[in-house]
């Protein structure tokens, strides 16, 4: 029988992007159906309160993930830098689906009383302390697979699972609140919830099947594994872990404020509910679109240009951003989502896996990007809340649209501190590089 031929480098990279696309879905899908429930059922089933409080109260638990992440990504990053990405994305990705299916199935405040919103937070916890490390380790995967001149274009993939992870999470949300108002409160709201099963079980075939990277395995290899990776970043890498820190501020704002908080600024307005999803699920369509274009920009005009790019674009847009909700319109509302939350929050997304990537050396880089990346995201996590009570204080957009500035400023900077990283060769990359050409000569 004919010998088959071992898969060429092209065939290798289009699994494993297909793999991180796939548990980052997973992994975004899972958060975005937590805000949006936030923004719309916790604070009545929950809490007991269908109010600003009750709302507060539920953001508040949806900042408490957040919070764990950065533990979450020490403590994964440590094992994905000492035991490889392959094991730490497999654990992770089974820890997001489980929670996110738990939560689907706890009982309300009327049923057990404080218990209720006690075991939201738990489940909560456990959410976020598997989601510190699955999105850095799905990128570090993409990107180091990918040859160097492509890495941005590769690498971002993982960030389009996110795009995929909105648009399903706000479309499955909008079919179950064409439910009845009793009937999706009750049960409706639990669907997006129980979904995340399916899911779940074909990331995992999915992840089965790759194999570690070729540039983890050298450092394996060279017996060059980090003992401490975490200390190890502090003292040598302080300056990338803190630009990557920096750089987090305006790309989760710029995200959560069109795609989470504006559902709870909209439901003030005399406007539809569905608005507010359908711009949410137009946003995700612009992503999917443009994140792969950001990232295949980066190639050509380096990481600096793009990142810093989409950050002061969105500052500048953030005033009339809060203009267009205010007018009403269901058209310009879709549109404006679209904007910040697809084509400009999709300059900072396509660049950021390669960016964050390369700034840190193959040894420590899994606990680089996961602890830097996840210490930012609390700043995210805080913003929907932080925003919310703005609008309760001041009683208007404009105040929340300053604190989004403020943040946008901070990466800016961050992204001037930062070295230009395109082209950046690894350490050891030559592993990579002698694969492709193996593949070249068998193929």
């Amino acid at each position: 029988m004919q010998e088959v031929p071992p898969p060429t480098n092209r065939a290798r990279i289009r699994s494993v992007v297909s793999a991180s696309v796939v548990g980052t879905a997973i992994e975004w899908y899972d958060f975005f159906i937590y805000g949006t429930a936030a923004a719309l059922v916790f604070g009545p089933l929950f809490f007991h309160q269908d109010s600003a409080a009750g709302t507060m109260a539920a953001f508040a638990t949806y900042a408490v993930g957040f919070v764990i992440r950065p533990v979450g990504g020490a403590v994964f990053g440590h094992f994905g830098d000492k035991l490889g990405r392959k094991t730490i994305l497999l654990i992770t990705l089974v820890i997001m689906g489980a929670t996110t299916v738990l939560i689907g199935l706890l009982p309300t405040y009327e049923q057990i009383g404080l218990w209720a919103p006690a075991l939201l937070v738990l489940l909560r916890m456990a959410q976020g302390f598997g989601a510190g490390a699955e999105f850095a380790g799905a990128a570090i995967m993409a990107v180091e697979f990918s040859p160097a001149r492509r890495r941005g274009y590769y690498g971002s993939w993982s960030q389009v699972g996110v795009a995929i992870g909105l648009a399903a999470a706000s479309a499955v949300f909008a079919l179950v609140q064409l439910l009845p108002p009793d009937q999706f409160m009750s049960w409706g709201w639990r669907i997006p919830f129980l979904a995340s099963s399916v899911v779940l079980g074909i990331g995992v075939w999915i992840r089965l099947r790759i194999s570690e990277t070729p540039v983890f395995k050298e450092v394996q290899k060279e017996k060059r594994v980090a003992r401490s990776p975490l200390m190890e970043v502090l003292r040598g890498d302080l300056k990338s872990f803190l630009v990557v820190l920096g750089m987090r501020f305006a790309d989760n704002a710029v995200l959560y404020i069109p795609v989470t908080f504006a559902l709870v600024y909209l439901k003030g307005k005399d406007v539809p509910g569905w608005v507010g999803l359908a711009g949410v699920f137009l946003a995700a369509a612009v992503q999917v679109a443009t994140i792969p274009l950001f990232g295949a920009l980066s190639d050509r005009l380096g990481r600096r240009v793009v990142y810093g790019g989409g950050a002061g674009v969105a500052a500048i847009l953030m005033v009339p951003f809060f203009l267009m909700l205010d007018s009403g319109n269901a058209a310009l509302i879709c549109f404006a989502i679209a904007i910040l939350g697809g084509l400009v929050y999709s300059a900072m997304a396509g660049s950021q896996p390669a960016f964050f990537s390369e700034l840190f050396h193959p040894r420590v880089r899994y606990t680089g990007v996961a602890g830097g990346r996840e210490l930012g995201a609390v700043f995210g996590g805080l913003t929907p809340l932080a925003a919310t009570a703005l609008l309760a204080a001041y009683s208007t957009g404009m105040a929340v649209a300053f604190l989004v500035i403020g943040m946008c400023a901070i990466t800016v900077a961050a992204v001037i501190w930062a070295p230009e990283t395109r082209g950046r060769q690894f350490d050891v990359e030559r592993a990579s590089e002698q694969a492709e050409i193996r593949d070249q000569i068998h193929g």
